[in-house]
């Protein structure tokens, strides 16, 4: 017992509208559900948790966990209720842990047990048809200062150490579609491999929406691989599995929306990625939060996570993954009206870009950043910045052209971006009937995708349509557009065609 509040908890109770009392009671019947009869939670025993920061032991907090999910629609664990037991219990950001904000870096032992726990709850949602999105996102610059000397030691599998006992091959299960910890062999990791390469294609395809619970449903099993002790060459294969299906799970969740979701896949990506080793994959899936933050219009966010990315990635990183770091970085400096930093910036890229001799086989995850995306990111750039300057917009068209000649590869979302970024560029540059082109070639494609994000990238391109109203054929494209977006779900901001 710390003998502090548990602000964590506290601020959840709040949210959660449950009395006491009503707790205790939902504790008792929750636990009775999940094999625990003889639990016996009471209203003083409530108090002391919440009041007095006591920890509760086992499965109390997994038990609470699966109360709070469930009644905030959201995946809740025992970090984010502070209640796991490393020092810091109940503390958040801002008092007396700014440096560990949610508990991030945690020790090496719990990395398959929270990717368990948190997937588990995921699934749980998924199940319950709860939607999953009513959180907070950690600011860029939080959870950069939390990883930043995490990040830059070297990596050290737990697996190349002896052990005597090791603490996951011993621990309760989660009760979450945990998998039965079990010895596999190469042709099983073989085997998960080629499963990331489907559900990358898949999502590159089709958007993160039909396949996210499938995507999170085999990392949660890879979590349980990972309780038992592998040999090290075995292990750290299956913590790269982990990385890139978590680097999935929190892509097709942003893909779809659910932005906190999205980001702890991030870092648990990261975490992954880094116990086994590979340090430009932790940096890679960093910078997939920095792009969810420039999305979501949280730019220096994006810039302070880019930091990290970069040079966090150590010196093994190919020069063609430090080019899409600065693409990232562009975006962000674009969405900020800097233009001359952003152009500096795309040199930089261009230049690491023909730089790599390809001599070096690029790891599975870098194998879909062609010439293309190079040109499509260079189109959203300097799109974004011809919303501060106009003279921009015809770069940007110059380079959504160069990227959608070469798109024919079966990745559409991608292609729909490059015609939307095309369309917003015409737009700018006072060229409605090529942006009316561009702009149903897109909304042609939308309907059979199931990313959000291109539903939000085509409303910042309608509101550019505003000026054109008049001209009869952007008359019917606006109302077209207003007829096929979907209806906003949870009042999220922007998710409606207004001017």
């Amino acid at each position: 017992m710390s003998g502090q509040p548990n602000t964590r908890l506290a601020d959840l109770f709040g949210l959660a509208g449950w009395s006491k009392g009503e707790l205790a009671r939902q504790v008792n019947r929750q636990a009775a559900a999940m094999g625990h009869p003889q639990l016996a939670t009471d209203t003083s025993r409530v108090r002391r948790w919440i009041d007095m920061g006591e920890i509760p032991r086992d499965p109390v907090p997994r038990v609470l966990a699966a109360l709070f999910t469930e009644r905030l629609g959201r995946v809740v664990t025992i970090e984010d209720l502070g209640l796991v037991r490393h020092g810091r219990t109940g503390k958040r950001q801002g008092g007396g842990s700014a440096e560990h904000p949610d508990g991030v870096p945690w020790a090496p032992e719990r990395t398959a047990a929270v990717l368990t726990e948190f997937t588990g709850m995921d699934l749980m949602l998924n199940r319950r048809g709860l939607v999953g999105a009513g959180a907070a996102l950690a600011a860029g610059s939080a959870l950069s200062s939390a990883m930043y000397d995490w990040l830059h030691t070297d990596p050290i599998l737990s697996a190349d150490a002896p052990v005597i006992d090791h603490p996951l091959l011993h621990a309760d299960s989660a009760g979450f579609d945990r998998y039965e910890a079990a010895p596999i062999g190469t042709e099983e990791v073989d085997e998960l491999e080629r499963s990331v390469e489907v559900f990358r294609a898949w999502d590159a395809a089709r958007g993160g929406g039909l396949q996210r619970k499938a995507v999170v449903g085999q990392l949660n099993e890879v979590g349980g691989m990972l309780a038992y002790r592998h040999p090290p060459h075995l292990q750290r294969r299956l913590w790269g599995v982990a990385a890139n299906l978590a680097v999935l799970a929190g892509w097709m969740s942003h893909d779809v929306g659910l932005e906190p979701t999205a980001q702890k896949y991030f870092v648990i990506a990261a975490h992954a990625a880094r116990e086994g080793g590979d340090r430009p994959r932790a940096g890679e899936a960093l910078s997939r939060a920095a792009r969810q933050m420039v999305h979501l219009g949280r730019p220096d966010d994006a810039l302070d996570l880019m930091k990290l990315a970069q040079s966090g990635s150590g010196d093994e990183v190919l020069p063609r993954t430090r080019a899409m770091f600065h693409t990232i970085e562009a975006w962000a400096q674009a969405s900020m009206g800097k233009g001359q930093a952003m152009r500096r910036t795309l040199g930089q890229a261009e230049d690491l870009f023909v730089s790599d001799k390809g001599d070096v086989e690029p790891p599975a995850w870098m194998q879909t950043f062609k010439d293309e995306d190079l040109y499509g990111m260079q189109a959203l750039a300097y799109r974004t910045l011809a919303e501060f300057e106009p003279g921009a917009a015809v770069h940007a068209q110059y380079y959504a052209e160069k990227a959608l000649a070469l798109r024919v590869d079966g990745r559409e979302r991608s292609k729909i971006f490059d015609h939307l970024s095309m369309a917003s560029a015409c737009f700018i540059a006072d060229d409605p009937e090529q942006a009316d082109r561009y702009a149903r070639l897109a909304l042609m494609s939308m309907g059979s995708n199931s990313s959000r994000r291109t539903w939000d990238r085509l409303r910042q391109m309608y509101r550019l349509t505003a000026e054109y109203a008049n001209y009869p054929r952007i008359s019917e494209l606006r109302e077209e557009i207003r007829q096929a977006l979907p209806k906003p779900k949870g009042g999220r901001g922007g998710n409606t065609a207004q001017a």
